[in-house]
């Protein structure tokens, strides 16, 4: 048994793609997944499942999605052990400075982190920082700037459906969950 955390691109953010986490909760049950549990209403969902190939666990996650609440919600699987190596192996100034914005920005396959970087473009130095470790991209910005950055527009980018961010909060307590 593998346990696995399912993060949701863009629920419940501005009242659209609403989905109630104990609903959620309850429709991963129905089908199959164990100890399953969400985080916070952003959609992440902690769980555990024989299944070990990552691309038909997600195609099974979006289904039951769209089958129960009509949503074709993108979303990705990382295991505990991939979140623990990324967090790890993080840029040296990531998650360090309190008074900044932190976001791990995920990928949703098939995307790459080179087409990420390509779409967005190079950041800022003067206002950003950026870094990445295998399909986890880390961002650090000041939150009196952040409008100044480049990164800041993700969500108005052509790779905006292909990402999913948390903040280093939500990165490291999802880490913790799923190591219970």
């Amino acid at each position: 048994m593998q346990t696995y955390i399912a993060l949701l691109r863009g629920i419940n953010i501005s009242g659209k793609n609403k989905i109630s986490m104990s609903l959620l909760k309850a429709a991963f049950e129905e089908i199959g997944f164990l100890n399953v549990s969400t985080y916070i209403n952003s959609g992440n969902v902690i769980f555990s499942s024989n299944m070990l190939n990552k691309n038909k666990l997600i195609k099974k996650c979006e289904s039951v999605i769209s089958d129960k609440f009509k949503l074709n919600i993108p979303l990705t699987i990382i295991s505990p052990q991939d979140l623990s190596d990324a967090l790890d192996n993080a840029p040296e100034w990531w998650d360090k400075d309190k008074q900044a914005v932190n976001y791990a920005i995920f990928l949703i396959s098939p995307v790459t982190v080179k087409e990420i970087f390509e779409a967005v473009g190079e950041a800022k130095p003067e206002y950003e920082k950026v870094g990445y470790y295998k399909d986890v991209i880390f961002w650090t910005a000041q939150r009196k700037t952040i409008s100044k950055t480049r990164w800041y527009k993700i969500p108005s980018s052509s790779v905006n459906n292909n990402v999913t961010i948390r903040n280093a909060n939500t990165a490291n307590k999802l880490l913790s969950l799923s190591n219970r």
